[in-house]
């Protein structure tokens, strides 16, 4: 089956679901305000910069969930998609998954934002098939860990190629589309490579190799 696979943050929602949630936590007074703004918005710019730590992202993405049990983080969770996810999802983003969706190609999202804050997103899109990092949980809660690979850079490759084994899929015919160069490596992988409203760095990638270009925020 051919596969069609999205990045999530700035390619269907026309933001970072990521840095929102941190938003969200401050705006409930759930966090010290002045310090996790300063630390979630430096990781964002390095994550557009191309310089992101991206184990010492996840490990500060993750600590707030081990503060409070399950059940009172995906209270939490729900308010979230509604008030911050919802009012920025693409209406276009939503006609080319339904594009996709008719040819009955398999759908597929490949994210470097958690698990815990990706799942209910793909879910508003009717994907149920995600490659995330998977934030660690026990019988006693969050443990602040990540399982496995970070779906990350070089990272989405390494955890797709383990989603293939797994499932049989292969790359003949297939798609990626994403906003940001770091995911350079895996736009080289699939067979029609989709630059959507990129970066800079991506825009110059996408000129160069003569790769699709589309804007999400416009008709596709």
């Amino acid at each position: 089956m051919t596969l069609a696979i999205f990045d999530l943050d700035e390619t269907l929602i026309a933001g970072d679901s990521d840095h929102a949630w941190g938003e969200f936590l401050i705006s409930k007074g759930l966090v010290d305000a002045a310090r996790h703004r300063s630390i979630n918005d430096q990781f964002y710019e390095d994550y557009k910069n191309g310089n992101l730590d991206v184990d010492a992202y996840l490990q500060f993405a993750c600590e707030f969930l081990t503060r409070h049990p399950p059940e009172q983080l995906y209270r939490w969770r729900e308010m979230f998609i509604e008030e911050m996810i919802r009012p920025i999802v693409l209406p276009q983003a939503q006609a080319l998954i339904g594009f996709h969706r008719e040819q009955q190609h398999r759908l597929l999202i490949v994210t470097a934002t958690n698990q815990f804050i990706t799942e209910p997103i793909a879910h508003l899109f009717g994907i149920h098939e995600l490659i995330a990092p998977v934030p660690e949980l026990t019988s006693t809660g969050y443990t602040g860990r990540i399982t496995g690979v970070p779906s990350f850079g070089a990272g989405k490759v390494i955890r797709l190629k383990s989603w293939l084994q797994e499932t049989g899929e292969t790359l003949t015919g297939s798609y990626f589309y994403s906003d940001s160069a770091n995911d350079i490596p895996l736009l080289e992988e699939v067979d029609h490579p989709c630059a959507v409203d990129p970066d800079s760095r991506l825009q110059a990638t996408a000129e160069t190799r003569q790769w699709r270009i589309i804007s999400l925020r416009d008709q596709f």
